[in-house]
């Protein structure tokens, strides 16, 4: 004799408590990459640009890409429709895209003691648009971070020559300290030459700068900075990477890539 099976009724639903509503979960802005494991792949060139979805795509196939992350072209578009200013969440995912590179590398940004994690800003877009925005290198380096460098690789020329170098690029990329109208030369170069003049009486290589003279050049790019902008170098680094992304972003609307 067959048993029927006897169907439950379904459980009344509580009704919802008034001004309680699920909120919204935030869009996912940030992709991370590292370790053999990435958010995107190689066919998301429309979200995170080709240079994100091709590294995204070389970490899945197991190519030893350093880890990092890219942010969305959703935010680029947000930017621009919202009075160039980001989605609240975006700092937040950073942080997230940022500890997960300190977790793979076992380095800390912004470290003061042990080796400093230090981080390269590059531009990306939907189709390739080679020279948008040079590169910015060695981002996270401060008065601090480059001490904690200086005393991990044990090479201070190497460290403070890093933040020589950053501070010029950040300068010129991000701040805009670059040549105006009337002058012949980029503004960080000349003050390199009056330098060298000033202290060796001929054009040396910068090869043959000292670790002393680097410092020296720290001071002066920092002042020409101010003399130009009216504002101090940043010396956080989160400051410096939220200015770096907005420099990407600032790019994207230019003569050079409108042309």
């Amino acid at each position: 004799m067959a048993a029927k099976s006897k169907a439950k009724k379904p459980a009344p639903k509580k009704p919802a408590k008034a001004g309680k509503s699920a909120s919204p979960k935030a869009p996912k802005y940030v992709y991370t990459w590292g370790a053999g494991k990435a958010d995107g792949d190689g066919s998301m060139k429309p979200l995170l640009g080709g240079k994100g979805a091709n590294l995204a795509e070389m970490t899945r196939i197991g190519l030893p890409v350093p880890p990092g992350f890219t942010v969305t072209t959703e935010v680029c578009t947000y930017y621009y429709a919202n009075k160039r200013t980001y989605p609240a969440s975006l700092q937040a995912q950073m942080e997230a895209g940022v500890a997960n590179m300190e977790k793979i590398m076992g380095t800390k940004f912004g470290a003061t003691e042990g080796m400093p994690l230090l981080v390269a800003v590059r531009s990306g877009a939907r189709d390739s648009m080679p020279g948008m925005m040079d590169t910015i290198l060695n981002l996270g380096l401060n008065d601090q971070t480059v001490l904690a460098l200086e005393k991990a690789t044990n090479n201070p020329r190497f460290a403070w020559d890093c933040y020589r170098r950053f501070i010029q690029m950040y300068g010129d990329v991000v701040l805009g300290v670059q040549k105006r109208p009337d002058e012949d030369h980029e503004p960080f170069e000349t003050v390199i030459h009056s330098f060298k003049h000033e202290k060796y009486h001929v054009d040396i290589e910068d090869s043959k700068l000292t670790a002393e003279d680097q410092q020296e050049l720290v001071k002066r790019f920092k002042a020409l900075v101010a003399e130009r902008t009216g504002k101090q170098f940043p010396n956080s680094p989160w400051d410096q990477l939220r200015g770096a992304a907005g420099a990407v972003f600032g790019y994207w609307m230019n003569d050079r890539a409108i042309v």
